[in-house]
């Protein structure tokens, strides 16, 4: 008589073995923020260098700093507003501010069933203020999460 509950909580443990086992937590390892991604470049030598100082930040938002003073930051990183067409940021390299403006498109994008959707850009223009900034080359028009250079500043 005992062998018939014995085998009712064996089955039993192995079924919620096996279902525990069948079910991977939702864990997100992949990048979920789509960022312009920018590399400074020296003008004078067409030479990849990193500012001594780099400072940005979103106009309007001067209190929430993406750079404060930050040395040899070789990639920017320029954050954008899904809900708008345009984004304008204060540059500034080795104390010398500049006006950066990027005109683009969002749409969303479904990374994966456990990230969730991120919103990608496609930029239409940019342009910039020449106080220290001579120019801006768009390397790559559509912005990913991947970590691949959008935009070259030349200062």
């Amino acid at each position: 008589m005992r062998v018939f509950p014995l085998n009712i909580l064996s089955v039993s443990s192995v079924i919620m073995f096996i279902i525990m086992c069948s079910c991977t937590p939702g864990s997100c390892f992949e990048e979920t923020e789509a960022f312009v991604k920018s590399s400074m470049y020296q003008s004078s030598t067409a030479n990849r260098i990193a500012p001594d100082s780099l400072t940005l930040y979103g106009i309007g938002v001067e209190t929430d700093k993406i750079y404060n003073k930050e040395l040899n930051v070789s990639q920017a990183l320029f954050p954008l507003n899904p809900s708008a067409e345009s984004c304008s940021f204060i540059i500034r390299i080795n104390g010398i501010a500049d006006t950066v403006t990027f005109t683009y498109t969002s749409y969303p994008h479904l990374i994966s069933k456990e990230c969730g959707y991120t919103y990608y850009y496609t930029i239409d223009q940019t342009s910039a203020t020449d106080n220290i900034v001579d120019k801006i080359i768009i390397t790559k028009r559509t912005i990913t999460t991947l970590s691949e250079e959008n935009i070259r500043i030349f200062y």
